[in-house]
């Protein structure tokens, strides 16, 4: 199945009404460095930021 203009206007209509958007700022090469990472864990830089998150808050619950 082709990502066609169709698909990406029901991604973007998912991603507006499900999703909130958070936009991070790091030194300029910190980035790559998190992503690289994030991907010998297996992860998405993503995912491993909403891991790490989630961990910290459960031990201060």
């Amino acid at each position: 199945m082709a990502y066609d203009e169709k698909a990406k206007q029901r991604t973007m209509k998912y991603m507006k009404e499900k999703r909130d958007k958070l936009t991070l700022n790091f030194p300029l090469g910190d980035k790559d460095r998190y992503k690289a990472y994030a991907e010998s864990q297996g992860m998405s830089l993503t995912a491993l930021i909403v891991k790490l998150l989630e961990e910290d808050i459960k031990r201060h619950e």
